[in-house]
């Protein structure tokens, strides 16, 4: 301290110099935070695993939608409407889009039209990044049309909204936390000069690590999110405003009672300062502890923990040249000294939990079990709840969860990837089981893929229906017959006649052969009859078929006979001459006959091979479903396919569209359910060798909540056993360290359940965010530790008296520092309610109910009442 003395102004200097030159060099962190800071789950999770499939497939396009919302119905606006595609498609923008117009087709009007037509989408797929999405968004706000709302909505809106939301509060943050610093010092020290120590001190500490993150960040993608600036300012002022706090105090102490600056100045380092440092090592252990976790938005708040190092640098070199240099005056007007006496609150309390710790406890049983019991850990990751319901794409959101359910906005994607061609008749129509299997859940409205592009089932493809349609042709060969059976026999009626009026008119062989190929044509009619019986009974469409080729032989040879009679008959005398006309055309009956028993023919024999096809595909067994070749080569089923697929057909893609909000624990839980459930069917079947991922909202949030949950727990006991070997170093002692993490933690549930209240049981929410929990933890228990070290480092001075003894004292002496000190930082955190954004509020809840109870309750009345209790029973 001495040397720092000694060059004060180049220290000094040299320290300013850094902050001015690291602050104009340093990327701004906001840009980085909007770049960077986005929800990144691991590679090995399923959402992140589905995204890089669709990245390296170049299907990461992003989409934008615009909703529009009529006073009447679309019909009555189709006209406006396809204006309004026509405008969209004219624009220019910077990077190339795509727009899918619902008068397209009638599938695409279904999926993109309510069902009541009040609300109608205009999906437009950007080929380009994040920022692209947004800047097109914007340009298309100024989009209308005639008796409709017209909003611009997508989740790279949505999350540029949060960033937007998150800034504007942290600049809310920044200027309310300032003004109540300055406040609070000036009710505190009674002087005007003073408050401009901590602020000076801290904006240099808050420009400096701000600037070191951002390096960070852009350099070594040091983890980074939309709390990591806002965490820097509430920590920082709070816990630097307490630090400075302490060491004026003592410093203004050492002036009162006579010492010359430069002593004053070393004392004051040698005693506060000690303190300040044990308490700043607690606070950076705690914070950089969280550089253990797996989730890099947990990770984000270990830039605090670079602040922390950077506030010591800077009380430790900054602070004593303000002392230096101004002296007694730092303190102008206030000419007391400014020490803080006996608090008579935390003596009275003291009183209570070390003399009757029983009364104590209950006391504090009283003040705490009640919101330990309210609090049911509900969880929400629901982010579009940290937005404005102001905000245009929350509206166009709103929109569409009313014209279509939130379900249908935001679908569950199964991402199914592989080696080789997907569009195979057996891939497929595993593909459809799968699809009808998911379908069948509970939890699921619908699913659309490339076998069911309306998200309904194709009749077309499944075997009972093929064999029904089968079945029905089969019957109206049965009729053909019937009526071919009816032809013939007026033929051979017709023959009998021709063959009396010869015989009355001529003599010889005619009348017989005529008589002969009547015969041969009942014969034949007795053979359709039977061919007709057969596929009645037995549907032996292969036997009929081949029957029908003898049949049809035969009618062949009866036409060329009575061809031949015609022939015979033409020389005979005038009457017969006639009737050998007659021949030629019952010889024209029999070819017609001839060719509709060909027709017949044809017929049965492809609904036989049809048949066979269906027996030849093995996966009709499985699946109930037959992919006919002739399907995969329709014009209509290939633009279905180009939509669903993806990488030269190598990767498709199923949309499931759940019942309950992807957003909610509901939608989580049947996310987890479907990823199961796909998992165990596709075993045993082709689709086990696909690689098989999950996309969308809620297979994202399901990623996260699995690994919030265990990052959660893991980093925690982290946490929990860095802090208890520091105190257990510092405080020498393993039992205080104990009582000491024991009553933090009963302070960070209270305050969760005063949160839950709050914002559950009052405000309506569905839950707390899930980053409160994690957030609440580190900020209330890191911070906590300071104020236990506060009063036991004290301790260890007085503890010579007795351990009652020894407590009373330092409760007395320590207590005004202490809640004062849970003031400012309190305020800090409270600042972070008027910011806008929910979780950012949540957390601020919890920290500054946590810090007022620990504060005020559970400091002076648990823990010196646990600790005497421990006396006693020693004692005993």
């Amino acid at each position: 301290m001495k040397t720092i003395l000694r060059f004060k102004w180049g220290v000094a200097s040299a320290l300013i110099l850094l902050a001015v030159l690291l602050f104009v060099t340093a990327p701004p962190l906001a840009d980085l935070v909007e770049e960077k800071g986005s929800v990144q789950l691991a590679d090995t999770f399923s959402s992140s695993k589905a995204a890089s499939i669709l990245e390296d497939a170049g299907e990461n396009e992003q989409t934008i939608s615009v909703v529009v919302e009529f006073a009447d119905t679309l019909s009555e606006n189709e006209a406006a409407v396809q204006s309004l595609i026509e405008e969209i498609e004219a624009g220019t923008y910077q990077a190339d889009i795509e727009v899918l117009s619902l008068f397209e087709s009638d599938e695409i009007r279904e999926q993109v039209v309510s069902d009541d037509e009040s609300v109608a989408l205009i999906p437009i797929t950007v080929d380009g990044t994040d920022e692209d999405a947004v800047a097109i968004g914007e340009e298309l706000k100024d989009l209308s049309i005639e008796n409709a709302d017209v909003y611009i909505t997508g989740e790279a809106l949505l999350n540029h909204d949060v960033d937007v939301t998150s800034q504007e509060g942290l600049a809310k943050t920044e200027i309310i936390t300032v003004i109540l610093i300055f406040v609070l010092l000036l009710v505190v020290f009674r002087a005007i000069v003073t408050p401009l120590v901590p602020l000076l001190s801290v904006g240099l500490t808050y420009l400096i690590s701000q600037s070191i993150v951002s390096f960070l960040a852009d350099w070594f993608d040091f983890p980074i999110s939309n709390y990591t600036q806002i965490f820097l300012v509430a920590v920082l002022f709070g816990i630097g405003t307490d630090y400075c706090i302490l060491l004026l105090s003592r410093y203004k102490e050492e002036l009162a009672a006579g010492h010359d600056t430069q002593t004053a100045i070393l004392n004051t380092y040698r005693t506060a300062g000690k303190t300040l440092f044990y308490s700043g090592l607690a606070v950076f252990i705690g914070f950089a502890a969280i550089g253990f976790a797996d989730f890099k938005i947990y990770q984000s708040a270990v830039g605090v923990a670079v602040g922390i190092a950077v506030l010591l640098l800077v009380l430790y070199t900054f602070v004593p040249f303000l002392m230096a240099v101004l002296k007694q005056k730092l303190f102008w007007p206030s000419k007391k000294v400014g020490s803080h006496a006996d608090n008579k609150l935390w003596g009275f309390l003291g009183k209570v939990s070390i003399f009757r710790p029983v009364v104590s406890l209950i006391i504090v049983a009283i003040i705490t079990v009640p919101f330990l019991f309210i609090y049911n850990n509900d969880i929400s990751f629901n982010n579009v709840d940290e937005i404005s319901t102001d905000a245009d794409s929350v509206k166009g959101l709103r929109v569409i969860e009313t014209g279509f359910g939130i379900g249908n906005a935001l679908p569950l994607q199964v991402v199914m990837d592989s080696d080789e061609d997907v569009v195979t008749p057996e891939i497929l129509a595993h593909i459809e089981a799968l699809s009808r299997y998911i379908a069948g859940m509970d939890q699921v409205d619908k699913v659309i893929g490339i076998t069911r592009p309306a998200g309904e089932e194709l009749d077309d493809l499944y075997v009972d229906n093929q064999l029904s349609q089968l079945g029905e042709g089969l019957d109206e060969a049965v009729d053909g017959t019937i009526e071919l059976e009816d032809g013939l026999t007026q033929i051979s009626d017709q023959l009998r006649q021709i063959s009396d009026q010869v015989s009355g008119s001529t003599s010889g062989d005619s009348t017989g052969s005529l008589g002969e190929v009547a015969d041969g044509i009942d014969q034949i009619n007795e053979q359709l009859g039977g061919v007709s019986q057969q596929l009645q009974q037995t549907q032996d469409v292969q036997t009929a078929a081949q029957q029908l080729a003898g049949i049809q032989q035969g009618l062949t040879e009866i036409s060329a006979g009575l061809s031949e009679g015609a022939a015979e008959l033409e020389g005979a005398e005038a009457q017969v001459g006639e009737l050998s006309g007659g021949l030629g055309q019952l010889a024209d009956g029999v070819d017609e006959v001839t060719a509709g028993i060909g027709e017949l023919r044809d017929g049965i024999t492809d609904a036989a091979d049809f048949a066979n096809e269906i027996a030849a595909a093995d996966y009709v067994r499985g699946t109930g479903v037959y992919i006919p070749d002739d399907l995969l080569d329709n014009d209509d089923f290939q633009d279905v396919i180009d939509l669903y697929t993806f990488t030269d057909q190598t990767g498709l893609s199923l949309d499931v569209n759940l019942v309950a909000d992807p957003y909610s624990i509901e939608g989580i839980d049947a996310t987890r359910e479907i990823k199961t459930a796909v998992t165990q069917f596709v075993q045993g079947t082709p689709l086990q060798d696909m690689t098989i991922e999950f996309a969308g909202v809620s297979s994202l949030n399901s990623d996260l909540e699995e690994i919030s949950s265990a990052d959660f727990t893991r980093t925690v006991m982290i946490i929990l056993a860095g802090l208890f070997i520091t105190l257990m170093i510092l405080l020498r002692s393993w039992t205080q360290p104990i009582v000491i993490i024991g009553g933090l933690l009963l302070s960070y549930y209270t305050s969760l359940g005063i949160a839950e209240l709050v914002f559950v049981h009052i405000m309506g929410y569905p839950g707390l965010s899930w980053a409160v929990p994690f957030f609440g933890f580190v900020m209330l228990i890191a911070l906590g530790v300071d104020y236990s070290i506060f009063l036991f480092d004290r301790y260890q001075e007085e503890k010579k008296l007795g351990v009652r003894e020894g407590l009373m004292k330092s409760m007395v002496k320590m207590g005004s520092v202490i809640i004062t000190a849970a003031i400012i930082l309190s305020g800090t955190f409270g600042a972070m309610m008027p910011s806008g954004v929910l979780s950012l509020m949540q957390i601020g809840t919890v920290v500054v109910s946590g810090l007022m109870l620990f504060g005020l309750v559970i400091l002076p009345l648990f823990i010196p009442a646990v600790i005497s209790l421990g006396e006693a029973k020693d004692k005993d």
